[in-house]
């Protein structure tokens, strides 16, 4: 009986040990339930969404429960500042919305809806300037706005390029990069 009492208190002390020194396991935190409805709000064409985008982008560790990627590459290979019109910050949110909606499987669900944003954005750029500065601007973001719309899915077919071609025929030989 003694010999047993002994086994016991051992076999709990090693337990005590264990488990003191590995933890106790806690189970993986979950993406809060309205991360989708989140997302939605920030990818929204009016300036709202957009200045709630760049104030939770500012304070990402108070959205890290969500698990967004907040990763860009700006305007991918085309120019971030193209003639000095700073298109930087609609890429990188257009980047936002491409990537989460992507991660969750909804992109081409929600897709025309991140490139009409996108152009919003750069609209919004756009009427900083006035008459022919402003007209470049929006021709340049109507390119922009064009090249995302055909081939930011990264499947893109011959008719895709040519009416692409017919709607803007400066584009002849133009590198068109691709957001995200």
């Amino acid at each position: 009986m003694r010999r047993r009492g002994r086994f016991a208190t051992f076999a709990m002390a090693v337990l005590l040990t264990l488990v003191g020194l590995v933890g106790v396991a806690q189970p993986a935190a979950a993406v809060p339930a309205d991360k989708a409805a989140v997302l939605y709000s920030w990818t929204q064409t009016d300036v709202t969404s957009y200045n709630a985008f760049f104030a939770a982008r500012a304070n990402q560790g108070a959205w890290a429960a969500y698990a967004f990627d907040w990763s860009t590459d700006y305007c991918s290979s085309s120019p971030d500042n193209p003639f000095g019109f700073p298109f930087d910050r609609s890429c990188v949110r257009h980047d936002f919305g491409y990537r989460n909606y992507k991660a969750m499987g909804t992109f081409s669900a929600n897709k025309s809806r991140i490139d009409s944003a996108f152009y919003a954005d750069l609209k919004r750029v756009c009427a900083r300037y006035t008459w022919a500065v402003k007209a470049s601007c929006d021709s340049l973001a109507w390119t922009y706005y064009n090249a995302v719309r055909v081939f930011g899915s990264g499947a893109t077919t011959q008719a895709q390029l040519d009416a692409l071609q017919a709607q803007n025929p400066y584009l002849t030989q133009a590198r068109v990069g691709l957001a995200a």
